[in-house]
């Protein structure tokens, strides 16, 4: 990933990132890209989008979608307690019964530390939310019928210069959360088949 153009020279911890963050290793089922990073939150930023491709060998289209923006702040932030900030967004969508599931939101936050945890993705000051989203059509769109999403936004602080480990935790947390088998021993799906509505 080419340095801004438009502005100065990346300085080289941030340089470093990106090299870092163009070298990880994400999951072919990831459509991944960079995306416009906003301008207010850090003197220096790179932002990702990804979605989830559908399984050429599944019957279901399994889909989610994705953001990860690194930020970089050499006078590190005291909210930060360092000089980088990882903000990320992801959303897939579920049955409606699985959106029901009172333990989902737990759940999901736990996907995101296994997965950094497993790629050696270390960090501090972890905070987020995890919604879940049941909706049902009306009048016009009463052919929807009913339908759930889950939505995990987080944020952490990483440690080191392995930055390239927190895009593929984030990279397994979006292939969990669409239904793909995970990538990571001992965690299991909440179901194997995922649509939007019913």
């Amino acid at each position: 990933m080419p340095e801004n153009p438009e502005g100065p020279p990346d300085p080289p911890a941030f340089a470093a990132a990106r090299r870092a963050i163009a070298a990880a290793q994400i999951r072919p089922e990831l459509t991944i890209g960079e995306m416009p990073a906003p301008g207010h939150l850090a003197p220096h930023s790179i932002a990702l989008a990804a979605d989830v491709t559908p399984s050429r060998h599944a019957t279901d289209s399994i889909l989610g979608t994705g953001r990860f923006v690194l930020l970089h702040d050499p006078s590190e932030p005291d909210a930060w307690g360092g000089a980088f900030r990882v903000v990320c967004f992801a959303q897939a969508p579920l049955e409606t019964d699985i959106g029901m599931d009172p333990f989902l939101a737990d759940v999901a936050w736990s996907w995101l530390v296994d997965a950094l945890d497993e790629r050696g993705a270390e960090y501090t000051a972890a905070s987020g939310t995890a919604t879940k989203i049941l909706s049902t059509g009306f009048g016009e769109l009463a052919d929807q019928g009913d339908g759930a999403q889950i939505e995990l936004r987080a944020s952490w602080t990483p440690r080191g210069a392995e930055i390239g480990a927190h895009v593929e935790g984030w990279g397994e947390l979006l292939c969990m959360l669409a239904g793909l088998p995970p990538a990571i021993e001992g965690v299991s799906l909440l179901s194997s088949r995922r649509v939007g509505r019913e």
